[in-house]
């Protein structure tokens, strides 16, 4: 795998650095074990949940005079804005931008249109046996998304998730390693939906986003994303739709949903469906998107949206007009000032504030 850049790499040795302090100070009953390469097809992965903490305090800035600063206390977002018609919007400037937290105005403190910093991609594919009628389209799919969006110090990881949480591929920019990792997903379960039986799990979903968010992308620098195709139906996690949103937040990581669903397959079989609401929630609260598809067109076309959308994003940054380190959720609204022309503005809802007594 290529390295990074100087500077890339910097950040990553600090990101890793602070997240090893952060794990010293829960103890070792709440370190994950590590992915392993392959993970057996049938060893299931405990999934500890620490319990509620300061969520993503970004902890890279910009560089000033050559110099990286650290500063646990600046919010960084990545922001992207249609206009009423669907396109997106790219010649917005700093004015453009009002930041409320809270329902309180924020100063902007740093803004970038400048769309070079690296993309960091979890690919995560559902092999449950729901999936199987196009989990073939999704592998040629999924394959030319990666060759045609990863650029120069951009990275990608591949993961399956049904029964259990299989890596891969561990983060690389190695075409041949990542098309080899696609070829690898397989339906792991049955073909009926929900659970095989009893306490074996069907999908486990929400488990698959905390481990990626827990043990890989905390690391990495620069846009984080996780592309789920998926039906979001969860089925046997240890964990909950809450931490999964959680996890993914504290990573500054969006969640794209491709929602992948036989509804009427769920109504024959007596079931609740109730993956629309889960899809949502998680791209909603992290500035992600959720895509319907229904046959390999609407497939090709969600992959050049997303696509089109990391190569497209604003950096709007400030620091918290509220210094209260209470661990309490903060509420993020990005508004574009030229919202008379229809201007929707996409980014994560929110974030949790430090919490003095876990500093």
């Amino acid at each position: 795998m290529k390295k990074r850049n100087n500077y890339t790499r910097a950040l990553r040795t600090l990101g890793a650095l602070a997240g090893c302090l952060a794990l010293a100070a829960f103890g070792p009953q709440f370190r994950m074990p590590r992915f392993a390469k392959v993970l057996s097809a049938h060893a299931q992965i405990p999934v500890q949940i620490p319990p509620k903490k300061p969520a993503d305090q970004q902890k890279e800035v910009p560089q000033v005079g050559g110099t990286t600063k650290i500063n646990v206390n600046l919010v960084r977002l990545y922001v992207t804005v249609r206009d009423k018609h669907g396109a997106i919007v790219t010649n917005l400037g700093k004015s453009d931008f009002k930041v409320y937290e809270d329902g309180t105005e924020q100063k902007i403190a740093f803004f970038s249109k400048d769309m070079t910093d690296p993309i960091t991609l979890a690919m995560m594919i559902d092999t449950s046996g729901s999936q199987a009628h196009l989990l073939d389209a999704e592998k040629q799919t999924a394959s030319r998304f990666l060759r045609d969006i990863l650029k120069k110090d951009d990275l990608a990881t591949v993961i399956s998730f049904d029964t259990t949480v299989n890596m891969l591929a561990d983060f690389s920019d190695d075409q041949q390693v990542l098309q080899s990792a696609i070829d690898k997903a397989e339906i792991n379960a049955p073909i009926a939906l929900g659970p095989t039986s009893g306490d074996i799990p069907g999908t486990v979903l929400y488990d698959a986003i905390n481990q990626i968010c827990a043990e890989k992308l905390p690391e990495e620098t620069g846009r984080k994303g996780m592309i789920i195709l998926t039906d979001a139906e969860d089925e046997g996690s240890t964990s909950t739709l809450r931490s999964a949103i959680y996890a993914a937040q504290e990573a500054n990581a969006v969640v794209h949903v491709l929602l992948i669903a036989e509804r009427m397959g769920y109504f024959m079989a007596g079931q609740s469906y109730s993956g629309d609401m889960v899809a949502h929630e998680m791209a909603e609260q992290t500035g992600g998107r959720v895509i319907p598809i229904r046959n390999n067109n609407d497939l090709d076309k969600a992959f050049d949206e997303i696509s089109e959308e990391l190569r497209s994003q604003y950096i709007v940054a400030y620091y918290p007009a509220n210094q209260t380190a209470n661990g309490a959720y903060r509420k993020i609204k990005v508004e574009a000032t030229q919202d008379k022309q229809g201007l929707k503005v996409l980014t994560r809802e929110g974030y949790y504030a430090p919490n003095r007594a876990s500093e």
